[in-house]
This record gives structure tokens, sequence and C-alpha cells, in this order.
């Protein structure tokens, strides 16, 4: 007693299904960063790579 049922449209189901089929299709492509790999054996995003010359240009 005192269950409170809420009413979901089929437009918000339809919402709700194609945000879980968007993020499930952005997982496959980028998976999740594991917080415990991060920053071993990759260069940091948006630092620019320096390589044997010191990153000069000439």
């Amino acid at each position: 007693m005192g269950e409170v049922i809420r009413f979901v449209s089929k437009s918000e189901r339809e919402r709700t299904r194609l945000i879980q089929e968007a993020r499930a299709i952005y997982d496959s492509i980028f998976p999740p960063v594991d917080p415990t790999d991060e920053g071993q054996g990759k260069p940091a995003i948006g630092r620019p790579f320096i390589g044997r010359d010191g990153g000069n240009v000439s």
C-alpha cells in the first residue's frame, strides 16, 4: 500500500532506448578508460609528441 506507479509515455521509453543504444555504440568504438591504466605507456592527450630531435621543426 502507498506505492506510486509512474506513467511513462511511449516517446519517453523510446528516448531511453535510443540513448542506451547510442551509449553502447559509443562504448564499442571508444572503450571506457580503466583508471588503473591511465597514463601508463601512453602519451597524454593534448600534449605534443617530442621525438629524437627534441621537437625541432626546422
